[in-house]
This record gives structure tokens, sequence and C-alpha cells, in this order.
């Protein structure tokens, strides 16, 4: 039976994290996740936990040591935002091509500088290459119903990858919102017990952990890496499948909202689709053929997918919440511009950089964009391919 509750998304992650009860959780606070690791220290204080709760002097040490007890056979966790997943970048690396299937709660923090503490996708964006799976949440309910997930993806036999559960920094980490909780037996069966095949800590059987490669095996690892990350895109669907069971709650690879016939389309990541799907409620019903593709896993990138929903739309809006500096657009419009053409699906595309440093995206400003898109297809407006939205001049 459902739990019918008031949180935060921090409260609700963390909420997870009790009912999971995890082996091992290092950490080191920093703004705006500082709470996670606050709130499970007090379950853990209360007797309502019995993880290991290692307080650390940085966030390198933070993910360091979730990889020595992921390593050792313990189920590990984390959580940090911005300069903490930045400070934490060389050890992201290792436990993707260690195969560590630890987890990271990531609030989304805008990186420096100028020095801001408030939410866009920085941090996340630029650990995209590291090898982890990303899933990305649009509220509080999400983020707690990605946690939960989020074991039972990574330690896969096919997968054995770590995995970022993201939520937006304040806009949805401290916000507090209506939200369904699971009791917690139906989550411990769902997530069950870690039972790594290889581990240090397993007497009569040595391994080793980070050995030195030669040339002669860094490109095999790197190929059976990818592979893994592949196979997770059918473990994220078989999982939310599994999940669906017990919640009645569903999840794909991203969600489609009122998409079918729609003209023009804005694909987006996080807490600014909720504004985006009110503004197409809006349009809607003033008879504009509009709709919204929400990205839900950024990594693996479902290229491919994307393509197939967008194929039939005359004009797509593609939001970043990230600056990449490459001078040709943002992640996301890099992506999904990617895969239409590999697809040759001949679809215009217009790339929007948002929300940078917690900058207010509104349904004015998603009304704005759908109106661009339909002056540019219907009239022959031109219209800047890569632009800011909200921005001073």
């Amino acid at each position: 039976m459902a739990i019918r509750e008031r949180m935060s998304g921090n409260e609700a992650v963390s909420y997870a994290i009790k009912q999971i009860n995890p082996d091992v959780m290092p950490a080191f606070p920093i703004t705006p996740s500082t709470e996670i690791p606050q709130m499970v220290s007090n379950y853990i204080a209360n007797g309502e936990m019995d993880t290991e709760f290692i307080p650390v002097e940085s966030e390198h040490s933070s993910m360091s040591a979730a990889i020595g007890a992921e390593a050792a056979g313990a189920r590990s966790l984390t959580a940090t935002s911005s300069a903490g997943l930045a400070f934490m970048w060389e050890e992201l690396l290792l436990a993707a091509s260690n195969r560590m299937p630890l987890a990271l709660a990531l609030v989304n923090r805008t990186l420096s500088g100028p020095l801001n503490i408030n939410c866009d996708h920085t941090d996340g964006m630029g650990a995209r290459d590291t090898g982890w799976i990303q899933i990305y949440a649009e509220n509080n309910q999400e983020a707690y119903d990605n946690f939960i997930q989020a074991y039972p993806i990574a330690e896969h036999p096919d997968v054995r990858l770590p995995i970022m559960i993201c939520q937006d920094g304040f806009i949805t980490s401290h916000a507090v919102e209506n939200i369904l909780l699971l009791e917690d037996e139906p989550v411990k069966a769902f997530v069950g017990e870690y039972a790594p095949e290889e581990f240090l800590l397993n007497p009569g059987k040595p391994i080793a952990v980070g050995p030195y490669a030669v040339s002669n095996f860094v490109m095999e690892a790197r190929k059976n890496q990818l592979i893994a990350l592949e196979n997770s895109k059918q473990v994220i669907l078989d999982v939310a499948k599994r999940f669906a069971e017990i919640s009645g709650r569903e999840y794909g690879l991203f969600e489609e909202y009122r998409i079918e016939d729609a003209d023009y389309i804005m694909v987006i990541m996080g807490s600014a689709a909720g504004t985006a799907k009110e503004a197409v409620d809006q349009m809607r019903a003033e008879g504009h053929k509009v709709g919204v593709l929400k990205v839900r896993v950024f990594r693996p990138f479902p290229a491919e997918e994307i393509a197939e929903a967008l194929k039939n739309a005359k004009a797509v809006a593609i939001m970043d919440r990230a600056e990449s500096y490459n001078g040709n657009g943002g992640v996301l419009g890099n992506e999904i511009a990617s895969g239409l053409f590999k697809k040759k699906y001949m679809v215009d595309t217009v790339n929007y950089i948002y929300g940078l440093g917690g900058r207010d995206f509104t349904v004015t400003n998603t009304m704005e964009i759908f109106h661009q898109l339909s002056d540019m297809v219907e009239n022959g407006t031109e219209v800047e391919q890569y632009q800011y939205v909200g921005i001073r001049n």
C-alpha cells in the first residue's frame, strides 16, 4: 500500500536510501546535497538502518572510499553536487572502468565561475563521458523512484557500472511536494541483497582491481565497458517494468507528453519539464499542436529512440541547461541533432541554452520558443540556431 507523505527531493532520496539500507556511505557535505548524508546519518544514529557512515575529508575521498568499499564486496553510495563532483573527476573514471556498481545521488548545481550555488546541469554534463549511467528526475517523486531502481540497474550482471541519480538543486532538492512512498518490505524485495561474483574480501579467490594495462588490453577493456553501457538501456527498461508492478508508476528512457500529433516539440530534461508541460497544456487549449519530450536517461543516450519519436515533427526545440563551450551548441543539442542525422530524418531543430545558475525558465519562455519555431516553419523567418533564453542584452 502506498504511503502518502510530503517531502523534499533530498528527503525522498534519503528515505529511499534508508529503505535500501546499503552497506557503506562515505560522504562530504556540499550545497545543495548536504541534507542527504545529514539525514542518512540521523537514520543511522536513530537505529533505523545499519549502514556504515564514513565522514571523509573531501569529495575525492568520498568517491575513493565508495570504490574501495564496493571492491571489497559492499554495496556503497555517496552524494554530492557541483564542485564536489568535479573534485571526484579522477575517481569517477576509476569507478566505471573498474566496473563498480555503486550509486551517487547527484543534486545538480552549476560549476564556477562566477560563484553560484543554484541549479543547472553543468556538473552532470561535465561527467557525461566518464562511463556512468545517468538518470534525471523531473520532480521529487521521480527522484525517489529513480533511486530505488538504481541498484537493480547498476548491479545487473550484464551491466555492473556505477549510476548517478540526478535531481535539480533547490528546485526539487529543497522544495516540498506530495509524494507516494512504498512500504519497506516491497523495496527490500525489489532491490534484493548484493551478491557480487568477484570481490576483494573473498578468501581463496584472489583478484586484482585497477591493475596496470599495457597497450594490448586498454582498447578491449574500453569496448567491454561500452558494451555494458549499451546493455544498460534494456536493463533500465526491464527494471522500470518490474518497478511499475510494485508502484503503478511507469518509466522509460524518456517521456512523451502530447507529442503524438505535435508539429512542434520541446526536448528538455529535469525539473523544467514541468514548466514546459504546463505551457503545452495552455497552448493545446488554444489549438496549437505542441508537445514535450522529457529526457530521463541521459547515459546511455537513447539517440535512436528519440529520433524515432521526433521524426514527424515540423521543428524541435532542444533545451540545454549547461554550456559546453564548443561554439556549436549544447550537449543535448548536438546529441539529438546527431541522432536525427544518422537516422536520416530531416527535422528542423533550434538549440536553446536556458536556466544557467538558476535563471528562471517560465511558461512564457516556453510559449515564446514554440511561437518562434512556428514562425520559422510557417513564415520562413530566419531563427538563430544557438541562442540563450532570457538573457539581458
